[in-house]
């Protein structure tokens, strides 16, 4: 099942033409390898080759008849290559042959996703360096708390997304792995050195130990990964659309000329595309749990994974795909407006510095709890009857005969409460940086 709003490089990789062109090169591998060993001969798999096409059409009439795909591919191959090609699958079993076809398939769709986060990641960047400095509030439970950056909160996502790129190359190397081990994977027909030969050329490890296929927990730890991703790109749509609020409208996703919103309000900017990324973090998440229930198998193996990973790789691969690409433009695109940014700070008039106040009042050796007292009093008075805290503290004899002026309005300094934003940005890129030359 391939999504129709897939990529075209991700989604050429789940196309049946490139599913049985994988399959006849690893056929083909194993046919040279035996001819090495004089056990096919000498010649074989280059006639074969150069003979050899496979029509998906062809495949499709045949196994409404044999009602085994591998059966109906291999037919296939011998109507276009000859005779020679019965000296194709010897000593296989179907799984040898896709299994491996699919570690080949999944590797090479890890690194073009692996391309995309590196990309997401660094329109986040981008969008975190020209931010480092745009004053907003944070907010905690969705109430406002203590002054932040823009830029601060992007970095955040930044730092998390080198996280991503760590756990796609970690399933990648997992998943990198095929199997030419037989039906119950004893090497009955196919020796071990055969099969790490095979594998190496095609960039794969073997499986140390297999059943008749590669266990299926490699493959829940792929999809998991794809899913783990997924919520990170999730995380950064739900934190932008909720700064697109009307009542907050601290950013806004771009909104092209022509655009329209809604077919009944004509008035409408809606976060749609950011929406769309949430909804599908949500079918990833359904695929992890699938590719987790198919880790148990009867015995050496049963087929009830075989459907549900027909439906989960390529969806799982192309919807991911699609959302680092979507999800980078709409970055790339963001439009922020800090002047809102300052105003919604400015909105509790002084309250997002009781934190820096309490503190204050606390290093003058009153009890914390008589110094959050103090401070509360003014806060709830503040939010309940409007007027400026600030001002409330100055105009408190208690307060002002305790801290100066001038300690006071340190306690209100945004460049005190953002005095180490420099720091953080210097730290967590030069970390990136680092880990970057030693991958």
């Amino acid at each position: 099942m391939i999504p129709r709003y897939s990529r075209p490089q991700m989604r050429a990789l789940f196309e049946d033409v490139a599913r049985y062109q994988a399959w006849l090169v690893v056929e083909l591998m194993v046919c040279a390898a035996m001819e090495r060993r004089g056990e096919v001969p000498s010649g074989v798999a280059a006639r074969v080759r150069a003979r050899a096409k496979v029509d998906p059409k062809r495949v499709d009439e045949l196994e409404a008849t044999l009602r085994h795909d591998v059966i109906a591919f291999l037919t296939a191959v011998t109507e276009s290559a000859g005779e020679e090609a019965r000296h194709l699958h010897k000593g296989m079993t179907s799984s040898d042959l896709v299994d491996t076809a699919l570690g080949m398939t999944l590797a090479r769709a890890s690194d073009l996703l692996l391309a995309e986060v590196s990309g997401l990641r660094e329109a986040v960047r981008a969008l975190a360096l020209k931010h480092k400095e745009t004053i907003m509030v944070g907010r905690t439970h969705g109430i406002h708390a203590e002054p932040i950056t823009f830029g601060l909160k992007v970095l955040v996502w930044y730092e998390e997304l080198g996280r991503a790129l760590e756990r796609l190359a970690r399933a990648r190397e997992g998943i990198a792995v095929g199997k030419l081990s037989g039906a119950v994977g004893t090497h009955a027909h196919l020796s071990p050195e055969l099969e790490e030969e095979v594998l190496a050329s095609l960039g794969l490890r073997p499986e140390p130990a297999a059943t008749q296929v590669v266990q299926r927990d490699r493959h829940a730890a792929f999809i998991g990964a794809l899913a783990l991703v997924a919520s990170s790109c999730e995380k950064i749509a739900v934190e932008l659309r909720h700064l697109a609020r009307t009542e907050v409208r601290e950013v806004q996703e771009e909104f092209g000329a022509g655009q329209k919103g809604s077919s009944a309000m004509p008035h409408k900017r809606n976060p749609w595309r950011l929406e769309n990324v949430s909804g599908l973090a949500r079918v990833l998440r359904g695929y992890a749990a699938s590719a987790l229930e198919n880790q148990a198998l009867w015995h050496e193996r049963d087929i009830s994974n075989s459907s549900v990973e027909r439906v989960i790789f390529p969806d799982a691969c192309v919807t991911l795909d699609f959302m680092l690409h979507r999800l980078a433009g709409l970055v790339e695109t963001l439009v922020v407006f800090p002047e809102r940014m300052r105003e919604n700070l400015e909105m509790t008039r002084g309250l997002a510095f009781s934190g820096a106040l309490l503190l204050a009042l606390a290093a003058k050796n009153l009890t914390r709890e008589d110094a959050y007292a103090r401070v509360q009093k003014h806060a709830m008075d503040t939010w309940d009857h409007g007027g400026d805290f600030r001002e409330r503290v100055l105009g408190d004899a208690e307060i002002t005969r305790l801290l100066a002026k001038e300690e006071i309005e340190r306690a209100f300094s945004l460049d005190e409460a953002l005095r180490h934003v420099d720091a953080i940005f210097e730290r967590t890129l030069a970390l990136a940086a680092s880990e970057e030359e030693s991958s």
